[in-house]
């Protein structure tokens, strides 16, 4: 081999060597550029993964196309190409997995934690990515996949049919967290009568943490398939119902006027929803009472007991001040006919 058939090839490396530098610094700048004008949300770290993988597959195209220009004989050149191919394809399927996994564990909107969807399906997605990423090399090695591909799907099959609970409680754990109506963070209650915050959403089950501080897992399918009141949805704030009941001889204006004042003291407190304007509502003619609702607004469910605890403490004593009575029942005895009757 002379010094000619050493130097075409190094310098045709050298020449796209040179000219993917100045191409890497132009698509740099405009990606900064794109990014910081607030088109496309990348994290620096995404960018540094795609420029490292661009870089490198730049080389193995400089090398490729180096080795096209040489005189290296063609078994060994196929051979080369080959290897280059099959690197090239593991590079761009590792970057699509990180990518993947990426976009998968972006918030939505911002302050939506993410956590739960990357754990349900962020391994699913690099698996099937790096399956099909390498299926392709075998495929370009000259390895026949379709033998492969058969029992791939008599295996998938009884995998699946083994797994079915597991699979089950995994799609209903995507559910769960596309359709965004139970959030880790939420205060739920299920149909079965369990209650409290959810902890966590995996693959498997949800988490939630009761009141009790114990912690209640239901498997995702059943989850899925149980009548679920969300106590944080459509928001945080949850009406606090009271019924209290007055004596019959007492001025229901007046009576309405103390409890609103009482009512607006305890809307001030840190758990109440402050922009709220309490009221109540008289609604029965009871058997010993006039009786009423009053209707007030915690900031979330558990503060709605210290809410009724302060409500009911001030009214019981404003009520005392005005000389309000709240009535209760009275059994009377005739003692005179008891007696006679002994």
């Amino acid at each position: 081999m002379d010094l000619g058939e050493i130097a075409v090839p190094l310098i045709v490396f050298a020449a796209l060597f040179v000219f993917g530098l100045g191409l890497r610094k132009l698509l740099l700048k405009a990606l900064r550029q794109w990014t910081k004008e607030g088109r496309v949300g990348f994290e620096d770290k995404l960018i540094r993964r795609v420029r490292r993988t661009v870089e490198t597959l730049w080389l193995l195209f400089c090398l490729f196309i180096a080795l096209t220009a040489s005189s290296v004989p063609q078994d060994i050149t196929e051979l080369i190409n080959k290897i280059i191919l099959a690197v090239s394809i593991a590079l761009v399927t590792f970057t699509c997995a990180h990518l993947a996994v990426a976009f998968i564990r972006k918030e939505p909107g911002g302050g939506e934690p993410a956590e739960a969807v990357a754990s349900l399906i962020g391994n699913v997605a690099k698996i099937a990515i790096f399956a099909c990423g390498g299926l392709i090399i075998l495929s370009n090695l000259g390895i026949s996949i379709t033998p492969l591909l058969a029992a791939l799907g008599v295996g998938g099959l009884a995998v699946a049919l083994a797994l079915q609970d597991t699979l089950s409680n995994l799609f209903a754990g995507l559910q769960i967290t596309f359709a965004r109506q139970v959030r880790i963070g939420d205060y739920i209650k299920i149909e079965a009568g369990q209650e409290g915050y959810v902890e966590d959403i995996n693959w498997r089950s949800t988490k939630i943490k009761t009141l009790a501080n114990n912690m209640v897992i239901v498997p995702n399918a059943k989850l899925t398939q149980s009548i679920v009141t969300n106590y944080s949805l459509p928001d945080r704030e949850l009406a606090v119902t009271l019924e209290v009941g007055v004596h019959y001889d007492s001025d229901l204006d007046r009576v309405e006027r103390v409890t609103a004042e009482v009512a607006r003291e305890v809307m001030k407190e840190s758990a109440a929803a402050s922009s709220f304007e309490p009221f109540m509502r008289y609604n029965q003619l009871g058997e010993y009472s006039v009786n009423f609702t009053v209707i007030l607004r915690a900031k979330e469910f558990t503060e709605q007991y210290l809410i009724k605890h302060e409500f009911i403490k001030r009214l019981h004593k404003r009520y005392k001040e005005e000389g309000i009575i709240i009535p209760y029942p009275v059994r009377a005895i005739n003692y005179a006919q008891e007696k006679s009757g002994g």
